[in-house]
């Protein structure tokens, strides 16, 4: 019997959220941890750091530490589906690492689809001319960027739907 998923739906995530509240987006690599933080608004996401793994105990640790440092109200981890929206080795990883997370942080914690995440942010970096030393120093924190934003842009658009409207405005 598979154990009980312990992460949470971006809806009832932005439900527990108070109304000003960062979040922290996380790209997790074999190699390295991208990281990017929101605005207290949950509007824009900001590329920040890469945390490079050494231990999970450590990994963990460093990340703790700056949502500490940064008052983080949740996480939003990208999860590395397929293409054909199949999970591979990469999800399985992903899902460990949150399995493990999990008791060690209050954190709540929502998965977000990351495909194509790397690619486009990839592309970006060849676009703007960026080398390829320059390339590998900030793609997985600005991938954790791109799926931050992905998830924020859900969650503002989730917010106006819910609105209430008042027709006489439009």
């Amino acid at each position: 019997m598979a154990a009980p998923d312990p992460t949470l739906s971006l809806s009832d995530l932005a439900q527990r959220l108070p109304p000003a509240a960062r979040l922290i987006g996380l790209d997790l690599g074999t190699k390295t941890i991208g990281l990017a933080l929101s605005d207290l608004g949950r509007r824009i996401a900001t590329p920040m750091e890469t945390i490079r793994r050494r231990k999970f105990a450590l990994d963990v640790a460093d990340l703790l530490a700056i949502c500490e440092r940064h008052a983080v109200a949740a996480m939003v981890i990208g999860l590395p589906l397929n293409m054909d929206g199949s999970e591979g080795p990469r999800v399985q990883a992903t899902r460990a690492f949150v399995r493990m997370l999990v008791p060690l942080t209050p954190l709540p914690i929502a998965l977000w689809d990351e495909r194509l995440s790397t690619t486009a942010v990839t592309r970006t970096l060849l676009e703007a001319d960026a080398s390829r030393a320059r390339r590998a120093e900030v793609v997985d924190k600005m991938a954790a960027g791109f799926i931050l934003q992905g998830a924020l842009d859900r969650m503002q658009a989730m917010a106006r739907a819910a609105a209430p409207r008042d027709d006489r405005l439009y």
